[in-house]
């Protein structure tokens, strides 16, 4: 990944197919101004030389998903007072509300002293039956096109300095 301070870094993790659409989405509107990683994969090196992140992942059990609180876990305190002031959003794929992962990401990034500069974008399946939720899902036009334009504008506050 380029070392670059204007950089957007996309970390996402997804079961279902929609996280990961909405990520891709993201990285389209991004263009060559980010990095589309999985949550397995990023580390705290990839934070260091990206100035903002977009966050991209399922509410499971009213909880982030398990492999991005490993992800937060595995890169949290090696990046503790390093990361201070950069821009982050969210995007989250949500069976009913998504309101609890949104506000573990949250509480991750005040810790990190992150400074959120959009609105979080919860995408809602109503999935409520156990077929429901573990079946994959096909994120609307629509919602591609919202998640595409977070990763734009994102993309676009970093290379002007604005954030």
């Amino acid at each position: 990944m380029p070392t670059n301070e204007r950089h957007l870094l996309i970390v996402w993790h997804s079961r279902t197919g929609a996280s990961r659409a909405m990520a891709e989405a993201a990285a389209r509107g991004a263009g060559d101004h980010a990095t589309i990683l999985k949550a397995q994969d990023a580390g705290p090196q990839d934070f260091l030389e990206s100035a903002g992140y977009l966050f991209v992942c399922p509410e499971n059990l009213a909880s982030l998903s398990g492999l991005m609180k490993e992800m937060f876990d595995r890169c949290y305190y090696p990046l503790l007072g390093k990361i201070e002031g950069r821009a982050y959003s969210t995007l989250i794929a949500a069976g009913s509300d998504g309101e609890g992962a949104q506000r573990q990401i949250d509480r991750i990034a005040k810790g990190w002293r992150l400074r959120r500069v959009s609105e979080p974008l919860i995408i809602n399946f109503n999935a409520q039956t156990p077929e429901a939720i573990l079946a994959p899902k096909a994120v609307t036009e629509a919602d591609l096109q919202s998640c595409q334009d977070v990763g734009a504008a994102m993309a676009e506050g970093l290379s002007l300095g604005l954030f």
